[in-house]
């Protein structure tokens, strides 16, 4: 097992798996990339995902890119810790990358839905899974942001509205529950939960160890 470090610097743990939810534009795609600005220990999961890519997306930086068969093949191979389909595309995660990160100590942040999250906590890995649903202010402010980003007609914007009203009825499943009406402020509450949960006892390695010979035992 791993020594436990000495005070005052950062001990060996053990990563986490930092999930996101929300409804489309309640502002998690923002708060994510500010996150992983601004700390180093978290990286993001690159999801797998059979929509082409849209104009600017780069292979493995924004997803990696596959055909429905290959997609198919990695899930009859369990090769995917979670899987889901939206809007007729499929996404779902890669089990290899994640994996490896958490045993190095690295948190892995995860942009994902109810129905990945259900996944997570259904692996071997659930005790490593914090979940965090992100609210919109309300649902007439959640529907003038889709409007204002001018990208969807009125019917592609009808269809997030009532998807967004589903994934919402599941806020119960999370274990923190946030209201994105500042975003500043939300960052700043995420930052919290973040660092709480790397200082669980559970993540760190080596503190029995550590204790005992503090005890002399």
């Amino acid at each position: 097992m791993t020594e436990f470090a000495r005070p005052h610097s950062s001990p060996p743990r053990r990563g986490l798996m930092f999930v996101l939810s929300s409804p489309s534009g309640a502002g998690k795609t923002t708060l994510s990339r500010r996150l992983l600005a601004e700390d180093n220990g978290i990286t993001l999961s690159i999801s797998a995902t059979t929509r082409p890519p849209r104009p600017g997306e780069v292979e493995g930086r924004d997803y990696w890119f596959v055909s429905p068969q290959r997609f198919e093949a990695m899930v009859e191979q369990e090769e995917l810790l979670e899987w889901a389909t939206v809007f007729g595309n499929r996404y779902g995660t890669p089990r290899g990358p994640v994996e490896d990160a958490l045993h190095a100590g690295r948190d892995v942040l995860f942009d994902i839905d109810w129905q990945g999250t259900q996944q997570l906590q259904q692996t071997d890995a659930a005790s490593d899974l914090v979940r965090i649903f992100i609210l919109p202010p309300n649902l007439v402010e959640l529907e003038r942001r889709l409007t204002d980003r001018a990208t969807d007609p009125a019917d592609v914007i009808a269809e997030r509205m009532a998807r967004a009203r589903d994934e919402i009825s599941h806020w119960g499943e999370y274990d923190y529950i946030l209201v994105n009406d500042d975003a500043d402020a939300c960052l700043a509450e995420i930052r919290a939960i973040l660092h709480a949960e790397r200082l669980r006892r559970k993540r760190q390695l080596g503190l029995a160890a550590f204790v005992r010979g503090m005890l002399g035992n």
